[in-house]
């Protein structure tokens, strides 16, 4: 939930700020590739913090090495918010973070049936996780196709 309210409350905070006269986010597409790649920074983040041990509960047990499946898919999120900060590589970098968010959603569901928790706080049940999944591969696919 708190990768959601990052988009949200990012893209609030850039399109105000573009409002105001903020040059670099006056494009709708500038705002949107900043809050998906800040989300993305701090979602990777997890991957080495303390979160890191609920992250690789998450892994669906048919995974071998769930802790260098949390490693790689950290390290693609790093490279994919990089992405969305280089006008040539955003079309690219977007389709790759939304596959890999598709990739990513059997982890999602796994924990959701084991009702596992991450930093101690319950992750969503299926139903919300798939409207959050949707939010962000719709915000991906928004910000690969708009200039």
């Amino acid at each position: 939930m708190v990768p959601l309210i990052v988009l949200v409350v990012a893209s609030a905070v850039f399109w105000f700020a573009g409002r105001l006269g903020v040059t670099i986010f006056q494009q709708t597409s500038t705002v949107l590739r900043t809050a998906l790649g800040l989300m993305f920074f701090l979602t990777a983040s997890a991957h080495w913090g303390n979160r890191r041990r609920d992250l690789i509960r998450m892994v669906p047990p048919i995974f071998p090495r769930p802790d260098l499946l949390v490693t790689v898919t950290g390290l693609l999120e790093i490279l994919g918010a990089i992405g969305l900060f280089i006008p040539s590589t955003v079309e690219a970098a977007s389709i790759c973070l939304a596959l890999l968010l598709i990739a990513l959603f059997p982890a999602n569901i796994h924990a959701a049936r084991e009702k596992l928790t991450i930093a101690g706080r319950a992750v969503p049940g299926i139903p919300v996780r798939t409207g959050i999944q949707i939010v962000f591969v719709a915000a991906l696919v928004s910000a690969a196709f708009s200039k």
